[in-house]
């Protein structure tokens, strides 16, 4: 039944005294403004405007429609400059969820980046592995998910349907050996995970655990799984103790690292990408297309350093 324009013009004849001089200060001819205030007569049911010769006086109806004119315009104009202020970068908020390793690497590099330049976005970042990420996204509880992927699987896995979401590689990363330091096998430069058949195993994440178990049934042997954990500072202590042997990516090995363990490249050779997940909509937003730019210069430096494990 109104709109702001409407309110405008009511707003200035309160306060300008005549249609004439409302006219004048919202730059509208005065016809025009007589016609706005039919149509909100119309609409509203009742007069609202008294004309009295050149001056004109407001009826009850019209000072209580100018009266809210002043809440709802000042509203109105406060909330213009807070979509401009997002707009223009100037403010906004973007939830970010990441999985653990990403946590310590990549994620502190765009984080830092994107304060440098753009200290006005804030940044609410929680971690979780996919696909409890994926599901967040899908929820509307966070804004982007940083995931990863095997090579030859999605980052849904088939627990989540990723149809409607953009998915965006940002990294390769190679998944290594990690084995105690006086393992037998220790001083090859690749180790063929069939000769660690008969090996006791430590598993990480769920989707790390099947990942492992895919590569063993494709060497011929079922791996004896006895520890499992998602904490890589606990795996490593729990190779270096001599009580297994692990699969790690070279992502974490580059953040964490034990002397009483040996790193080696795995044969049959193991990758995963690591994605940034969000919807289409959210990408145009531009707090969030910003912070997918730096986690992506954030990746695209971690690749260019080619930084190895330690040995």
């Amino acid at each position: 039944m109104l709109d702001a324009a409407g309110l405008r013009v009511m707003k200035a004849i309160a306060d300008e005294g005549t249609f004439t001089a409302a006219a004048h200060s919202l730059g509208y001819t005065q016809p025009a403004v007589s016609q706005m205030v039919r149509r909100l007569e119309e609409r509203t049911g009742t007069v609202l405007v008294e004309r009295a010769g050149r001056s004109v006086r407001l009826t009850e109806a019209g000072r209580v429609l100018a009266r809210h004119a002043h809440e709802i315009l000042d509203a109105l104009d406060r909330a213009e400059a807070d979509i401009s202020a997002i707009a223009g970068l100037r403010r906004g908020d973007v939830r970010l969820m990441a999985f653990p390793s990403s946590s310590a690497t990549l994620v502190p590099r765009a984080l830092a980046e994107l304060r440098e330049s753009h200290p006005a976005i804030t940044v609410k970042f929680t971690e979780a592995e996919p696909p409890e990420s994926l599901a967040a996204l899908r929820a509307g509880s966070v804004d982007l998910a940083v995931a990863f992927s095997y090579e030859g699987t999605d980052p849904g896995r088939g627990e989540d349907d990723l149809a409607g979401l953009e998915v965006i590689d940002v990294l390769t990363d190679p998944v290594m050996l990690v084995l105690p330091r006086t393992h037998p096998l220790a001083e090859r430069s690749e180790v063929d995970i069939a000769d660690l058949a008969g090996d006791r195993w430590i598993a990480g994440c769920a989707r790390c655990r099947g990942h492992l178990l895919s590569l063993a049934h494709d060497a011929g042997f079922a791996p004896d799984v006895t520890f499992e954990t998602e904490d890589y500072v606990a795996v490593l202590g729990l190779v270096a103790a001599g009580l297994g042997v692990a699969l790690a990516p070279q992502l974490i090995l580059r953040s964490v690292s034990h002397p009483d363990v040996a790193v080696r490249p795995v044969s049959p050779p193991s990758r995963r990408v690591v994605q940034i997940v969000t919807t289409p909509d959210l990408l145009r937003v531009p707090a969030v297309a910003v912070t997918v730019e730096a986690l992506r210069r954030s990746a695209t430096d971690l690749e260019a350093r080619q930084l190895q494990p330690q040995a």
